[in-house]
């Protein structure tokens, strides 16, 4: 039996709180979790059961919200955030992220945040919640892959600028995510020779250098190098003809070059039950695979869907962790 999932509520008035509440009623005590935040931002009609420790939550009545209380300094106004509850935010992070290290929780599962509210509120000085986590975990690089059950992938470059992803794309940068990739499909989903395909950067994977340099330039002789070590690769492949069902079959997870080529397909196969998943931390990290939805929250509009699918495979990846480390 493995610990409970740490939920953090994200921003209390996005739209966290409520899915929080929705999961809890739709899973009906099917895997352990608890949220962490503060009971006045849940809806009114919520089944709560407040806890001093995790391991409580798999006590509560099915259909009841296991919450850890974190007291904020103002009441959330759903659509509204507050500057003022952004270090509760930070904080409620850090203390997930404490109780998965102590091994008292066995993932965290991260509620949305807004980035500008956590500078504007709290100093905040990462990019968002990925780069957060690395900082607490001690770790220079982590790995971001969204995952759904017909599809992974993962961006190598993300969140930056088109025209920056030619230079940030290097054979450094695709090794290392190569490697961190193809541990942590061992690690947490049991793959013991993990099956990786790496898209190409250019239309038609450079088409023999016709339309770029970059494939045969440094991505072949790299990831040849790779195979003769024994990793399984297959590419640089063209990225508009492998993502239909049959060219799936042929790989556990898609690395592509830039954020748009890995999102677009994971969100058209599976725009609701995709999950963010950060690997490279010694600790199981995922999260719905949307926003705050300021404009929806508090309207009873959200779609709990995301966070189930995270809370699951946060679950999912802590039984096959702890079924490799034993």
């Amino acid at each position: 039996m493995t610990a409970p999932i740490a939920l953090t509520c994200g921003d209390p008035a996005g739209v966290g709180p409520e899915l929080a509440a929705a999961a809890a009623e739709v899973l009906k005590g099917e895997l352990p979790f608890f949220l962490i935040g503060d009971p006045r931002h849940l809806p009114q009609d919520t089944a709560v059961a407040e806890i001093t420790d995790p391991a409580e939550a798999a006590q509560v009545p099915a259909g009841t919200l296991a919450i850890m209380p974190h007291a904020f300094p103002e009441a959330a106004r759903p659509g509204h955030p507050s500057l003022a509850n952004a270090a509760s935010v930070v904080a409620v992070i850090e203390r997930a992220v404490a109780l998965v290290q102590e091994g008292r929780a066995g993932a965290v599962c991260t509620g949305p945040v807004n980035k500008k509210v956590l500078k504007d509120g709290a100093d905040f000085a990462f990019p968002g919640h990925t780069e957060f986590l690395a900082h607490l975990a001690g770790v220079d690089r982590v790995v971001m892959m969204l995952a759904c059950p017909e599809l992974r992938v993962v961006p190598v470059t993300i969140h930056i600028p088109l025209r920056e992803v030619p230079g940030a794309f290097t054979p450094a940068l695709l090794e290392e995510t190569i490697r961190i990739t193809e541990a942590g499909l061992r690690r947490f989903w049991g793959i013991e020779r993990p099956r990786l395909a790496i898209a190409g950067l250019n239309p038609h994977a450079g088409e023999g250098g016709a339309m770029g340099r970059e494939e045969i330039d440094w991505m072949i002789p790299l990831l040849a190098r790779l195979e003769a070590e024994g990793l399984r690769l297959k590419g640089p492949m063209s990225a508009d003809t492998m993502f239909h069902a049959a060219a799936r079959a042929g790989y556990d997870v898609a690395l592509c070059a830039y954020h748009d080529q890995a999102l677009i397909p994971i969100k058209t196969v599976d725009f609701a039950g995709g999950v963010n998943v950060t690997l490279g931390l010694p600790f199981i990290r995922t999260s719905p695979d949307h926003g705050t939805a300021f404009d929806i929250a508090g309207k009873d509009l959200a779609d709990p869907s995301s966070l189930i699918a995270a809370l699951r495979m946060a679950r999912e990846m802590s039984i096959s962790g702890s079924k490799k480390a034993g």
